[in-house]
């Protein structure tokens, strides 16, 4: 498999570090990412993760923007400026700096949440309430579009 899935909940040991979950590193191997790229979430308290197809996500979206603009700036500080590329050891683990911990909240224990080509750190209790929250609007958005109103209008029409 060449996504993050699924979600794990570990313990920061004594020096700060956090191992990377394996089949989360089997990933990065795959994509032949050589430690996890990180930048602190801009909407919330957690960090973004992952490897290439990360990197190349953030160079299609910079791209959109002409060189030179304040948009194209503003993402590549945003997103290049305050990240960071994490080593893992050879026990699969890294050592989060305090400014990732500070903006994510993580104290003694760290979610990593798959996202498909990306991942989540966070501090595990936000990511419940997260988690929580994202399925009561999807099951709203379920039985929004499993409705007969629904199943009426065809995909792209205005209803």
């Amino acid at each position: 498999m060449d996504r993050f899935v699924s979600n794990y909940t570990l313990r920061l040991d004594a020096k700060g570090r956090v191992s990377i979950p394996a089949p989360y590193r089997s990933v990065l191997a795959r994509d032949g990412f050589d430690g996890l790229y990180c930048y602190p979430t801009l909407d919330r308290p957690a960090l973004d993760a992952g490897g290439n197809a990360l990197l190349a996500e953030i160079e299609q979206l910079i791209g959109r923007f002409p060189p030179y603009s304040d948009e194209r700036e503003d993402f590549s500080a945003a997103l290049y400026g305050t990240s960071e590329t994490l080593k893992i050891d050879g026990e699969g683990r890294v050592i989060l700096s305090d400014t990732l911990k500070k903006h994510a909240g993580i104290a003694e224990a760290v979610a990593f949440v798959g996202l498909g080509h990306t991942l989540q750190i966070g501090e595990p209790g936000r990511f419940r309430a997260q988690l929580a929250g994202a399925t009561g609007k999807v099951r709203a958005l379920k039985k929004q579009l499993s409705s007969p109103i629904a199943a009426e209008v065809p995909p792209g029409a205005r209803g």
